[in-house]
């Protein structure tokens, strides 16, 4: 009789069922497990919900975001800008060249409506601004010699002296003299402003696509000499009367003419390059942006002096002007279809329709009345034994509970 075969050490048997189970795991294809529930209510949920995550990413993401298409923001930009317009104060005409600041012709520019004259100042004592801090005095014990108040006009001498009217006192001050309290006088310069015609001129460039666009019309007459900005029919007119845009920021022009403040006049470009260029035209918005309600800050304004010599002394003009400022802000985004973005949000949209069989897993597992059957059904719970294949013994001839329990079909009939 030839010798039994010696078994293999356990180890070795182990291993080679791991061997075996690997290469069936990179070989066989899995699928999972599909069970029926017949139960009206919870089917019309699950295709309700289906219904709703679909038009969800056809109607809002596909349509209104354009998500399948690749976007640029913020396109290069510039900004030349010319105001046009003479008016009149109580003293003078005033042309472009004095009541524009700067005169560059860039995307932030001040018109001058307002102002407080402070004429022939030069450098000597006075009395400081009753509006300084501590400045007011009854005798010289009460002003420091020397001493230099940041916001004051000068440096102190040390002496108590008259103001300029009334009764009362302040410290005498070594800098430029009259002080602006003192001698400033108001002038008016809004009376014409609301006819002031101001020009901008805009050109953007998305690099991404290469596509540059302008908002003035390409024409080779006086086109620009004569007309006047409409949103319908003269769009690539960019002329705006000063009036027009105080105006449709919603702003009262004399108020504002007065105490000065910022208007800000958007630009935006939003562009569809998946159609033809003439679809891709400006959208003007007026908006102010300074805070009007906020007394501390409201209002705009600036100082500045004019120089000049009398018998060899300097002397100056010390202006404060109050004014609109325009801020003219350009933005918007370009698009274009790619089929990068629209294989990621189709390959979304197809994986959130999966949300209806989690919502509905879920109700039934904790809120209908046969949920542990259906549990049951849903999840095959394996106990780990003893291989009953590999040799005698009890395990070897009886099949065990939980091998009946997949075989049964009675529990998906209670469903």
């Amino acid at each position: 009789m030839a010798a039994a075969e010696p078994k293999p050490p356990a180890g070795v048997a182990a291993a080679r069922r791991l061997a075996r189970g690997c290469w069936s795991a990179f070989w066989d294809y899995e699928t999972p497990k599909v069970i029926v529930v017949k139960n009206r209510r919870l089917g019309v949920v699950y295709r309700l919900v289906q219904l709703l995550i679909l038009l969800y990413f056809v109607w809002y993401v596909f349509i209104v975001q354009k998500s399948y298409q690749d976007r640029e923001t913020g396109p290069e930009s510039s900004v030349i800008t010319k105001v046009k317009g003479i008016t009149s104060s109580e003293h003078k005409v005033w042309d472009v060249e004095e009541y524009v600041k700067p005169p560059e012709g860039g995307s932030v520019f001040s018109i001058i409506t307002r102002i407080e004259v402070t004429p022939s100042q030069t450098l000597g004592t006075c009395p400081e601004s009753v509006r300084v801090s501590n400045a007011t005095c009854n005798s010289d014990e009460d002003c420091v010699a020397g001493e230099l108040d940041m916001l004051g006009n000068g440096v102190r001498t040390g002496r108590c002296v008259p103001y300029y009217h009334g009764a009362s006192k302040t410290c005498e001050v070594s800098g430029w003299c009259p002080v602006e309290d003192g001698a400033s006088v108001s002038q008016f310069l809004g009376k014409m402003a609301p006819n002031f015609t101001i020009l901008i001129k805009n050109s953007i460039h998305y690099p991404k696509f290469q596509f540059s666009k302008g908002n003035i019309e390409n024409r080779k007459d006086s086109y620009l000499k004569h007309c006047m900005f409409d949103e319908v029919s003269h769009l690539y007119c960019p002329i705006f009367r000063l009036g027009f845009i105080v105006e449709r920021a919603g702003e009262n022009f004399t108020e504002l003419a007065h105490t000065g403040g910022v208007i800000g006049v958007i630009i935006n470009w939003d562009c569809d390059l998946d159609l033809p260029a003439s679809n891709c035209n400006p959208k003007y918005s007026f908006r102010r942006l300074d805070p009007k309600h906020t007394p501390a800050s409201s209002g705009y304004n600036f100082r500045f002096a004019k120089y000049y010599k009398i018998n060899g002394s300097t002397t100056r003009t010390l202006i404060k002007a109050y004014g609109i400022r325009i801020d003219v802000i350009v933005h918007g985004q370009a698009g274009k279809f790619s089929l990068i973005p629209t294989i990621i949000n189709l390959a979304t949209a197809l994986t959130s329709i999966g949300v209806g069989s989690f919502l509905c897993d879920w109700i039934l597992l904790t809120f209908m009345n046969k949920n542990k059957v259906y549990s049951h059904k849903k999840f095959d719970k394996m106990v780990d034994t003893p291989d009953r294949g590999a040799g005698p013994g009890p395990w070897a001839s009886e099949p065990s509970q939980q091998d009946s329990a997949l075989t049964d079909p009675r529990g998906l009939a209670q469903l």
